[in-house]
């Protein structure tokens, strides 16, 4: 399994992409988030929990990278955004990884709000 980095992988597509808003706190917001994600090792995948920036990205499969963000609401005076994007990042057979993973995809939308509505 590659170490997971802030940066992505030279060859890399973004899948799909959410975003959510969130009446709360971006570091209580944040915080939730990495308790929930952070502590992924071994057979589930790797997160990486950087705390300058609220990000959490989750290294999966062969394929699979989950990057989430956390951020201020920009149009409003209190709340946070969400983003949250699935990325391919396989180095050979790139082609296949949507492929491999319609199943996570398929079930990407319903899985954001769920978490959206733990965080909340």
């Amino acid at each position: 399994m590659a170490i997971v980095t802030l940066e992505r992988p030279a060859k890399h597509t973004v899948v799909r992409s959410f975003a959510g808003h969130l009446d709360a706190a971006p570091d209580a917001v944040f915080a939730a988030l990495a308790r929930r994600l952070g502590g992924l090792t071994g057979d589930e995948g790797q997160s990486l929990v950087d705390e300058p920036s609220r990000t959490v990205i989750v290294q999966g499969e062969w394929w699979y990278r989950a990057e989430y963000r956390v951020r201020p609401e920009p149009d409003a005076a209190t709340g946070t955004l969400v983003e949250h994007e699935i990325v391919n990042v396989a180095s050979t057979a790139h082609w296949a990884g949507p492929i491999a993973g319609r199943a996570v995809i398929r079930s990407a939308p319903a899985d954001f709000q769920a978490l959206l509505t733990e965080l909340a």
